[in-house]
């Protein structure tokens, strides 16, 4: 795939905060940068500063939302892509998110304490 163009100049390489933000992983370049210094960024498994490089075939390991996404960079660009087009640029190798909480007896806040009755259905449901 040839690199991409970058005010007509060819790029091999670019920032990691740039490149996030570029793909659409962070809204803002700022918050890409912020999410490096804070120690959620790491490119080939070891923590990284805003202004490490990135190259075709690297791993990029974010902490986003809770979750670790693992991306590997497919083409690297260096200014913000549309969608369709920032998604070519990585490969999603991210394990699958975890089921989601299925949420236990719901009770309305003015119905007071719990029966005796309700607070064996709780426990039952807090045993699965």
């Amino acid at each position: 795939m040839p690199a991409a163009r970058c005010h007509n100049r060819v790029v091999e390489n670019t920032r990691v905060d740039r490149w996030l933000w570029s793909v659409r992983v962070f809204k803002t370049r700022g918050l890409a940068t912020e999410a490096c210094r804070s120690g959620h960024v790491s490119v080939n498994r070891s923590v990284t500063k805003p202004s490490s490089q990135v190259r075709v075939g690297d791993v990029v390991t974010i902490r986003v939302d809770g979750r670790d996404r693992l991306l590997e960079v497919a083409r690297v660009i260096a200014n913000r892509v549309g969608a369709p087009v920032a998604a070519e640029c990585f490969i999603d190798r991210s394990p699958p998110p975890p089921p989601p909480q299925q949420p236990g007896l719901v009770r309305d806040r003015s119905t007071g304490r719990p029966t005796k009755r309700d607070r064996r259905l709780i426990d039952r449901l807090r045993q699965r």
